[in-house]
This record gives C-alpha cells, sequence and structure tokens, in this order.
C-alpha cells in the first residue's frame, strides 16, 4: 500500500510504501504528482520505502515506470528512503541516465531527504 505523507513542504510530494505496493497503489501516486507539476512547473518527489522491493508486484513496477516517463522532464529531485544498500545505491545511479537529481537516504536521514527534495537545502552528504 502507498500512502500520501503530510506535512511536508508544499513544493514537494512525498509517499510511504507498506506492506504489499499493486499498481492501483500509484493511483494516490499519479494525481498527486500531476497536481504538483501543475502548480509548480516541477517534480520534487519522496518515497519512504517501509517495505522490501520485493514486496512491488510487477504491476506497481510498470506504474512506477510510468510515472517517471510521463513527467521525464519534470523531474527536479526525488529521494528513496530505505535502509537497503541496493536501493540507495540504485536511486544515486539513476541520477546519471535520468533529468533532475536522485538520492538515497537511511532511514534516520528523513528530516535531511525532506530538506534536500524540497530544495530548502542545497546539497546533503
Amino acid at each position: 500500500m502507498i500512502t500520501q505523507i503530510q506535512n511536508v513542504p508544499a513544493n514537494m510530494v512525498a509517499f510511504r510504501a507498506e506492506g504489499e505496493v499493486t499498481k492501483d497503489d500509484f493511483d494516490v501516486v499519479r494525481e498527486q504528482v500531476a497536481e504538483l507539476v501543475r502548480n509548480n512547473g516541477k517534480l520534487n518527489y519522496l518515497l519512504y520505502l517501509d517495505t522490501p522491493v520485493k514486496d512491488f508486484t510487477a504491476g506497481a513496477w510498470l506504474q512506477d515506470a510510468l510515472l517517471g516517463i510521463e513527467n521525464i522532464t519534470k523531474w527536479n529531485r526525488a529521494a528513496i528512503i530505505s535502509d537497503s544498500e541496493g536501493v540507495k545505491n540504485f536511486t544515486d545511479a539513476f541520477s546519471k541516465v535520468m533529468p533532475g537529481e536522485f538520492k538515497g537516504f537511511e532511514k534516520s536521514r528523513y528530516n535531511d531527504a525532506v530538506a534536500w527534495v524540497s530544495e530548502q537545502v542545497e546539497s546533503v552528504n
């Protein structure tokens, strides 16, 4: 299931993935992303993975990929929060092939991720 994280700066969207994630879970993501892009002209996105990547169904991965393609020119900053080294490394490498900046953060650095995604800070280590 994917739920929207509330109480983040208005220039970003944030979501938490828990348990099994299906393609239908991306409906709320698509709506919120579309609204943010309409209002701001760019996409600042945070995904907090509170579930192993293996819990994403094939349909969920397809919807996630389509979300990226639909908004490919709008990506500005994206953070994926996970304690999985593989997820963080993949996210960091993704910046080399996609427009925008992508960073992986450990769960303990949630506040750093929000500050970076919302452009309150220029860089984080």
